[in-house]
């Protein structure tokens, strides 16, 4: 049996395809297009996914969107009739999207997917992050959370998955919000909503919790069991064009930051306040689950769930044995959940559960061989070295050591917003200065952000205070205390972004100023290349961790083809790049030439 996802028209859009219950292909529409959260239909990926599976659109079971887009319309035009004539502006930027395409979803699947005369399914938006949180996971039996801004009606939701079955069995509803309340002040700190609420993350640390109690007295009502309610006087997102209103700024003292203006201490503070405030949330929701539903094991989805300092701090408080992160935890995700949804849910198919989740590593995109790339190499004259595998790994560790930072692109791309060390940016995560390089000359963005630390699974627990797996980067753990540097009273007396300048630990590229790291744990069975690469980087420098960051440039998609990632590797000062098993170092290179409409010769029929 083969099953279409889909997800589009909101943000993310991506298609996943499943065969039999089997994982087979998972892509978002952005990494071929390059606009970065790219909403439009996935054609591209759907092509792909298809492409992968060896199917024609007429060979398709079932095709299946991840939301009711009825249901939402229903959800828009009521808040919009409430909050009349207020939201007139908001109302006539939303309905011509709404009349031109998104009622007309199942004319829009059937006229992309021209061959395909089966039905075209619908799954709930919060049953779709519920499905792709629980059947991957490694459990046969689990407690379900999902959080995000808004589905339908459902911003949160908790129940139990068994089996080949899930319920649903709580909600709480729009307006209230904790993934709104969040993007609120993504928007307020100056951030781009839906896509900048992880550079808050970033920034909290930098900050002090001064704003907890006004958040909790005039905007959150948050009860003991996790549920709560948004105080909608302060909040502009129902009917206008912003998240926040006047009161809102009132209360905080003063206007929305605005964009790549300097950041100040406010804004740190404004962040580390509202992290905080998530964080109890999501504690209190996971510990009222636990004792509600008796259940061991808790599987997380939904945009809220790629919070990885929540989901650390549920971890360590030992509410659950075992905890699952939906890798691609927001709207994309839900491609990939109403697949499964409609397989296990919608079919009744039966579910094997062998110990280990189903989600292979989340590498779900598309691949390219060494013949490849070596053809695209040869036409356009780009100089390079190929190494077999027994050279290629410590050979590049070698260039680590040094302090170069490098490209390493290897195998079938990422599915989901982190990169897992196949379209990866990787460094020497004992350097001083690959903090500042990376973020400033290759990422070009903001000097504040942390990068994650790769670390072969066997040695997590020498490094952080972790011995749990963590292959897809969704969780943050402290720093060892023996690897921590002590720093002085004047170092200690600082605040803010000046922070950023202290060393602190023997690892301080992946270091955040709070002592903590989002770390990603390497198994060889599992991730055997990028196993090897950090193993090789042991054995030259003593050490079994690495920076990875996603190979990008700011406000780009992480790279898909070899082009994409020559592309990157010229417009930045990365040293070198691994493509598969060919090395290219930046000095031997051609100057680089902008080309303007550049499209790539390995797009997808």
């Amino acid at each position: 049996m083969n099953i279409l996802g889909i997800s589009a028209f909101y943000h993310d859009s991506a298609a996943a395809l499943i065969r039999d219950g089997e994982i087979i292909a998972a892509v978002q529409e952005e990494r071929f297009t390059r606009k970065k959260h790219d909403h439009a239909f996935p054609t591209h990926a759907i092509s792909y996914c298809l492409q992968e599976a060896g199917l024609t659109p007429d060979e398709l079971d079932h095709a299946i969107f991840y939301d009711k887009p009825l249901t939402k319309f229903e959800r828009l035009l009521e808040t919009y009739l409430r909050y009349a004539p207020v939201g007139i502006k908001s109302f006539m930027v939303a309905m011509p999207l709404w009349l031109k395409e998104k009622l007309w979803m199942p004319d829009i699947i059937k006229g992309e997917l021209a061959e395909y005369d089966g039905r075209v399914l619908f799954c709930n938006h919060h049953e779709s992050h519920a499905a792709s949180a629980f059947f991957p996971s490694p459990f046969k039996e689990s407690a379900i959370l999902t959080i995000d801004g808004v589905g339908e009606w459902t911003t949160s939701s908790w129940g139990i998955g068994y089996d080949n079955h899930l319920e649903l069995q709580h909600e709480i509803r729009f307006p209230h919000s904790l993934g709104l309340l969040y993007s609120a002040f993504t928007y307020y700190t100056g951030f781009k909503v839906n896509s900048g609420e992880y550079k808050v993350m970033g920034l909290a640390p930098y900050g002090e919790p001064v704003y907890v109690d006004l958040i909790y007295e005039h905007l959150i009502d948050l009860k003991e069991d996790g549920s709560y309610r948004l105080n909608m006087a302060y909040f502009n997102y129902c009917a206008g064009l912003t998240m926040t209103n006047d009161r809102f700024h009132d209360l905080f003292g003063g206007p929305p930051r605005q964009p790549e203006s300097n950041l100040t201490q406010r804004e740190m503070d404004l962040a580390r306040s509202v992290q905080d405030v998530i964080e109890e949330a999501m504690l209190r929701m996971a510990r009222h689950i636990r004792k509600t539903t008796g259940q061991k094991n808790l599987c997380l989805a939904g945009g809220v769930a790629l919070n990885c300092v929540a989901n650390g701090k549920i971890l360590r408080e030992n509410i659950f044995d075992g905890i699952w992160i939906q890798p691609a935890a927001g709207d994309a995700g839900g491609a990939l959940g109403a697949a499964l949804y409609a397989y296990y849910q919608y079919g009744d198919n039966p579910r094997q559960v062998n110990g280990a989740d189903s989600q292979k590593t989340s590498l779900l995109g598309p691949s390219f061989s060494n013949e490849e790339i070596g053809t695209f190499l040869d036409k356009h004259g780009y100089p390079s070295t190929f190494y077999e595998d027994v050279d290629l790994f410590p050979t590049v560790a070698r260039i680590l050591v040094e302090e170069n930072v490098v490209g390493w692109f290897q195998g079938r791309m990422e599915f989901g917003p982190r990169a897992l060390g196949n379209r990866s940016v990787i460094g020497d995560a004992r350097s001083t200065k690959m903090q500042t390089v990376i973020n400033l000359k290759i990422k070009f963005r903001e000097s504040f952000r942390p990068f994650a630390p790769s670390v072969l699974r066997e040695t997590v627990a020498e490094y952080f205070e972790m011995d749990y797996d963590s292959p897809y980067m969704l969780l943050v753990a402290p720093v060892q205390e023996n690897r921590r540097v002590k720093t002085t009273k004047e170092q200690e007396a600082l605040f803010g972004i000046d922070k950023l300048n202290v060393s602190r630990s023997d690892i301080p590229a992946i270091t955040h100023v709070d002592y903590s790291a989002r770390v990603q744990t390497v198994v060889e069975n599992e991730h055997p290349r990028y196993y090897r690469l950090i193993k090789a980087f042991q054995e030259t420098s003593g050490y079994s961790v690495i920076v990875n960051t996603s190979f990008n440039v700011r406000s780009e998609p992480i790279v898909c083809t070899p082009e994409d990632a020559y592309r990157c590797f010229m417009r930045t000062d990365l040293d070198y790049l691994a493509l598969g098993n060919y090395v290219l170092d930046k000095r031997d290179q051609p100057e680089w030439k902008e080309t303007v409409g550049w499209k790539s010769e390995f797009e997808l029929d």
